[in-house]
């Protein structure tokens, strides 16, 4: 499962960040919770502007409501090639970037340095009926042999272009386990 992800970054860093324009919906920085709304990157299919859309991070799990009402989350994409997923992903204009500026045990920044810089992860998401959902790409982690981890996948810019334009056939090919030291938000 995806660790949890801080975005200390207002609205206007994120779009500065990422090449977005900031859009009506103020962030003012956080720690995003599962099935909780959160900021995300879009790509208009008409414009091709990317521009920042609140989403909830999770897709409800098929049959997952529990008897108290509860829904469980699934925050995270392990298998590219699951047919829960695929469909969505070989829609280029249903690809997303997560801003974070801070992924699992990072420190957040100092708030005496500055704005935190904004990195961006591999997402994916789709209009439910009333809301939209995101879920975070993941990779395999082989920095560390003895541990089977996975970590989200970190896009530099030219990554985040393509991720967000390539069919997926190309895409697809950033979608690679980690084998050396991660790229971090910092």
């Amino acid at each position: 499962m995806t660790r949890i992800y801080r975005l200390d970054a207002h609205s206007r860093d994120i779009a500065a960040a990422l090449s977005a324009d900031q859009g009506p919906d103020p962030w003012g920085g956080g720690e995003p919770r599962p099935g909780t709304f959160a900021p995300v990157v879009v790509r208009s299919s008409k414009t091709a502007r990317r521009f920042i859309r609140p989403m909830v991070w999770g897709y409800p799990a098929p049959n997952s409501v529990t008897p108290a009402g509860d829904v469980q989350w699934v925050t995270s994409v392990r298998n590219v090639a699951s047919p829960f997923w695929i469909g969505n992903l070989r829609h280029i204009e249903l690809r997303c970037l997560v801003p974070a500026t801070s992924i699992g045990n990072q420190p957040p920044a100092h708030p005496d340095s500055g704005p935190a810089p904004v990195c961006a992860m591999a997402g994916i998401w789709r209009d439910l009926t009333d809301m939209p959902v995101f879920a975070i790409i993941t990779v395999d982690d082989d920095t560390d042999p003895t541990k089977k981890r996975s970590t989200p996948l970190i896009l530099n810019s030219a990554q985040q272009h393509m991720w967000l334009t390539a069919d997926w056939k190309a895409a697809s090919r950033l979608v690679q386990p980690a084998q050396k030291e991660p790229m971090a938000c910092a």
